[in-house]
């Protein structure tokens, strides 16, 4: 019976989890915290669909932002491929448990948000991603087939032969926190759905689990990664000084919620029978203004805050219903309580912070890992969600479609490990080299690294990109690297080890793939190209 080895408790990982498991296969899930730690869990907005595949037009016109959005970079195939199953895969959400908000005549609540021309996203108020998480992790833990490993983090690929990834790939290496022993764990194919990379950045919407490790675990074992230059980062994250980023919904600007600069609230203020939409400094971008994609948003922001040199800009809900905001978004309006903001009521500040990660692992239309000398397929690898590279997202991700791929692409995954199974390796593999290693004593300039890294990656490759400071980064994430990896080589692996470590290699692939782009696109935006855009 085929063994199948999931890493990630996400949409993708579950959803895949729970198809093969209905198949019959046996699957063991990793994940390095709990079950529903997962960026699907913190995801408020919801998931673009249209339900009838039918409706060309909706069909259409979802097929048409995506690519508006993605700037020239998106695989018109997959897009399409991705559009016309929403339909079926919410379906699927549907009988394994997930409830989505419905009007009172019992039809779906639509919303919209930045990029889409009409209202086509599914939610559960501004919790999608909990309720989501809720019902996969319910089932999962429920079924006989799946075997769940909480604390479990992934070190490594293990290769049917080392260092010949050709030949394909046949478990993991993985760190059990509760015992702090390293574990080897075999899969007759393993499926990579770790997520992004948002800790890198110290300003991010991402759980403390997102940091990179499924793209740094292929890269080390020859896989192709691409796009890592695309890096979406949020507009509009709560910047409350001393507190981490909060994640404020684009579905609040789909009900209204306009974006101020300083000057414009006060302007604003002056007389609030005027429409705020009328002020927003991001009509000198777009004439889409608030409710345009987020690259364009984000960067309006972040060049707007280096004019002015604050901290934040507003976001403005006082000329709102606010009865009918806090019934929508109650999670946020509980939240901003606790920081003494009203929904409604107050301007809220808002800033740019790092979100998700548009490139990764580049994989095929069944989630096949390709090889980075050749890019003919990895045997035994898979990539789904976040972490792979599908070519739907293009250089911008457009607003709630990441939900979508991913269960999109784990449907796909699933079912071509179902007509395909993979063949049972019975070969004994290798356990993880210990012998002679110390524990780490000094946990010190790991802490300090990770502090370096975050600022390296802030201030040099952040929403605008200059070739001097992305090079600067390349020289400091290097000399990182060289750090790491003297300290890895000698020392039993730790969570902040084995996570400071691919963070470093992730920032590499960040900076680097910057540094060689010609042309400004999406997410990649360096000043130094502005003159040759134009």
């Amino acid at each position: 019976m085929p063994r199948v080895l999931i890493i990630g408790t996400g949409i993708a990982g579950l959803f895949a989890a729970l198809r093969l498991a209905n198949a019959g296969q046996m699957v063991t899930v990793l994940t390095k915290q709990r079950p529903i730690d997962s960026s699907t869990n913190w995801a408020q907005g919801g998931i673009a669909a249209i339900l009838d595949k039918t409706n060309v037009e909706e069909i259409e016109g979802h097929v048409a932002d995506t690519l508006r959005a993605g700037d020239g970079m998106c695989d018109k195939s997959v897009v399409r491929m991705v559009v016309e199953e929403a339909g079926g895969r919410i379906q699927d959400l549907l009988e394994i448990g997930v409830q989505f908000e419905k009007t009172t005549q019992g039809e779906f609540q639509l919303a919209q948000e930045g990029g889409h021309s009409s209202r086509r996203i599914l939610h559960a108020k501004d919790a999608t991603g909990r309720e989501i998480e809720r019902a996969l992790n319910d089932a999962a833990q429920r079924h006989p087939n799946i075997f769940m490993k909480a604390n479990t983090l992934a070190i490594d690929l293990i290769q049917k032969e080392h260092k010949i990834p050709e030949k394909g790939v046949c478990g993991v290496w993985a760190l059990n926190q509760e015992s702090g022993k390293v574990e080897t764990i075999a899969g007759d194919a393993v499926l990579l759905a770790t997520g992004g990379a948002g800790q890198l950045w110290d300003k991010t919407t991402n759980p403390s689990v997102a940091t990179g490790d499924g793209v740094a675990m292929a890269y080390r074992t020859g896989a192709y990664i691409e796009n890592m230059a695309y890096v979406q980062f949020h507009p509009t994250a709560l910047m409350v000084e001393g507190e981490r980023p909060f994640l404020i919904t684009e579905a609040l600007r789909g009900e209204g919620a306009v974006l101020l600069d300083h000057d414009g609230y006060a302007e604003w203020c002056k007389n609030k029978q005027r429409d705020p939409a009328e002020l927003s400094f991001t009509l000198r971008a777009s004439k889409q203004g608030s409710m345009a994609t987020r690259d364009i948003v984000a960067r309006s922001i972040d060049q707007r805050l280096a004019e002015t040199g604050k901290s934040h800009v507003w976001l403005v809900t006082q000329h709102l219903d606010s009865e009918k905001l806090i019934q929508r978004f109650p999670m946020i309006a509980e939240r901003l309580q606790t920081y003494g903001l009203n929904l409604g009521r107050d301007p809220l500040p808002v800033g740019p912070a790092a979100h998700y990660m548009v490139g990764g692992m580049k994989v095929d239309n069944h989630g096949r890992a390709l090889l980075a000398s050749n890019k003919e397929i990895i045997p035994g690898l898979f990539a789904i969600g976040e972490v792979a590279c599908t070519g739907m997202h293009g250089a911008n991700r457009l607003a709630s479609n990441s939900l979508l791929e991913a269960v999109v692409f784990a449907h796909q995954t699933s079912e071509y490990l179902i007509e395909n199974p993979p063949k049972d390796n019975d070969q004994q593999l290798p356990e993880w080299r210990s012998d002679g290693l110390d524990t780490l004593s000094e946990h010190g300039p790991i802490a300090h690294d990770r502090t370096s890294l975050n600022q390296t990656m802030r201030f040099e490759v952040g929403v605008s990109r200059k070739f001097s400071r992305l090079q600067r980064a390349i020289r400091r994430l290097s000399l990182l690297d060289q750090e790491i990896d003297a300290i890895w080589k000698t020392s039993i692996p730790t969570r902040g080890i084995v996570e400071l470590r691919n963070m470093i290699l992730v920032g590499r692939l960040v900076a680097e793939d910057a540094n060689k782009r010609t042309e400004n696109k999406g997410l990649h935006y360096n000043k130094d190209l502005i003159a040759t855009d134009q």
